[in-house]
């Protein structure tokens, strides 16, 4: 798991340095895809779920703007002002990494900056509860106590999840909740805690293309993810280098 975290962490590396205005999401799903095969890992995405009638079609997600997670990554080419989540999942050995970041392209407006700032603390107090006996509702209730008291929105629909062998395993990791609820939390746990924030609704809508989540509103959307492991003391972000 701290291989695989790592990986995922230094391919979110190398495409952040290369985001910049004129670049193509599909020359970041080309560049992530050729490094994760380089290091003798696979894309967790790509192909998701096996046997799906439409199964994800590239080896990242790439949502710009209002598009909230996973984004098919193509032709669409990014301008100054632009801010993308660029979601990875590598798996390397049988066992899976994930994680998220939104980032700015070149100079974003005051707006997007303070939703970028606000989703990466509410991931941090997330992450922050992620200790042997606490509970999972209180990681959801740290996200959404950060992400409300800031005036944003949370979806409902979409969750952050267990990971090891499977991307997806038990326990659901909802946004919202209420503190000393649900699962208790034990050393070797490994979770995906993953805050995503919305401008004035927590609705959305999926595209026609059957993967990819827009805000109802058509206002900007941010998404902050980590893999990490329960650990006596601080939780270990695995992807984070």
């Amino acid at each position: 798991m701290r291989q695989a975290g790592r990986m995922v962490a230094e391919v979110l590396a190398l495409l952040e340095e290369r985001l910049r205005p004129g670049v193509t999401t599909g020359e970041l799903d080309r560049l992530a895809e050729t490094w994760i095969r380089q290091h003798g890992a696979t894309p967790s995405f790509l192909g998701y779920p096996p046997g799906a009638r439409h199964p994800f079609p590239a080896s990242i997600c790439a949502s710009v703007n209002d598009e909230l997670v996973h984004g098919i990554p193509g032709t669409r080419v990014l301008h100054e002002g632009d801010i993308i989540t660029l979601d990875v999942g590598v798996c390397y050995n049988g066992f899976h990494g994930d994680a998220a970041r939104t980032f700015p392209v070149g100079t974003v407006s005051a707006e997007a900056a303070s939703l970028l700032a606000v989703t990466a603390a509410a991931l941090e107090a997330g992450q922050a509860q992620a200790r042997p006996g606490q509970r999972l509702g209180d990681i959801s209730h740290a996200v959404q106590t950060v992400a409300e008291s800031q005036g944003y929105y949370l979806t409902r629909q979409y969750s952050g999840h267990g990971i090891g062998r499977q991307l997806h395993e038990a326990p659901q990791i909802l946004n919202v909740g209420a503190a000393g609820r649900g699962v208790l939390l034990a050393v070797g746990m490994t979770l995906c805690i993953e805050p995503m924030l919305l401008i004035g609704t927590a609705q959305t809508r999926v595209l026609e293309n059957e993967w990819t989540v827009v805000s109802a509103n058509g206002a900007l959307t941010a998404h902050f993810e980590n893999t990490l492991a329960v650990v006596e003391g601080e939780p270990e972000i695995l992807t984070r280098l």
